[in-house]
């Protein structure tokens, strides 16, 4: 059975492993080993992804099917370059694991995240997504995020061509 919660410190270990499985399944063919392990630590090692539980700027939601993470999603504030209102919230990582995608984790998880938005305030949404991630910028543009612009998303030494969307709320 599914559920959702709020992740804890507590999660940090168990988090980064299934964040690593993830962006490893979906894009790891696509860069050096080298680039991949580099972005892999520096995203999901103690002072990346298990560090912001307990940083009150970010909130995690997770995904668990019989106890064990299978998606999550974090939102916290803005850090894209560039001028951003004071009342947009970034959604900065967005995962299911291939096994339960489709089944609805990916709603789930969306509609806390527009909820958590909007009960903090926000006006609008901001994410990037990589420009040949055709699946996720679908399933965004469902929900009416819009590209607004482009963003160089660092993987070690590789430069990834990413979009920046938003959605108005």
């Amino acid at each position: 059975m599914i559920t959702y919660r709020d992740a804890r410190t507590i999660d940090g270990p168990a988090l980064a492993a299934m964040a690593r499985r993830s962006f490893t399944e979906t894009f790891g063919t696509l860069y050096r080993q080298s680039d991949l392990a580099a972005f892999l630590d520096e995203a999901f090692g103690a002072n990346g992804l298990p560090s912001q539980l307990s940083d009150p700027n970010f909130a995690v939601r997770l995904a668990l099917d019989d106890g064990e993470i299978i998606g999550f999603v974090k939102m916290g504030p803005v850090t894209f370059p560039g001028e951003w209102r004071p009342d947009a919230i970034e959604l900065y990582q967005f995962y299911v694991l291939g096994p339960w995608q489709g089944t609805g984790v990916a709603q789930e998880l969306m509609a806390w995240s527009l909820e958590h938005a909007r009960s903090h305030g926000a006006k609008e949404v901001i994410l990037s997504v990589y420009v040949d991630n055709h699946r996720a910028r679908r399933f965004y543009e469902r929900y009416g995020f819009g590209e607004i612009g482009r963003y160089a998303f660092r993987v070690g030494e590789t430069i990834d061509d990413d979009r920046i969307m938003r959605l108005v709320l």
